[in-house]
């Protein structure tokens, strides 16, 4: 039981800190703003992505959008919620894992249907590695995508 409350804790905590950073964004910075934090090494900024991942999606058709961008996503989540929350046995580096990727992808998804597109703020330039346009959301999901790989390697013969 204590396990099921801390993913859905875990799972608010991300879905909370994108949301609240996203909004700070809309309120404070201007749409294509250039703001050096650090340098020029970390910038933050405010652009409306009405696609997925990388622009992935933008030129769809109204219908298919939704139903890749919001149906499918949604429904995908809601899986993997129950079937996180559902398992007893389940380590708790990969409920963690989960917590990360389904608390990303619901912030994300709350931009979607609320804006029709998603705030993305975060821009980092290291030397030659430069990221694209990311916000909180994107961070969750890829700190539970790292983590999922860590204990799929770890652990080999972990059960899922």
């Amino acid at each position: 039981m204590l396990k099921r409350i801390s993913i859905v804790i875990f799972v608010l905590l991300n879905v909370g800190c994108d949301q609240l950073s996203k909004e700070l964004v809309r309120k404070h910075v201007e749409p294509m703003d250039y703001i050096q934090v650090v340098n020029d090494n970390f910038i933050l900024t405010n652009v409306e992505n009405t696609g997925a991942m990388l622009g992935f999606g933008q030129s769809l058709p109204p219908t298919l959008k939704m139903i890749f961008l919001q149906g499918i996503p949604l429904i995908v989540l809601l899986i993997l919620l129950t079937r996180t929350i559902q398992k007893s046995n389940l380590n708790r580096w990969l409920a963690l894992a989960f917590a990360f990727v389904i608390g990303g992808g619901i912030g994300n998804l709350i931009d979607r249907i609320a804006y029709g597109s998603v705030t993305d703020f975060f821009l980092v330039k290291l030397g030659f590695i430069k990221t694209g346009i990311f916000n909180m959301a994107d961070v969750s999901v890829t700190i539970g995508v790292f983590l999922l790989l860590f204990v799929t390697i770890r652990y080999r013969n972990l059960s899922i």
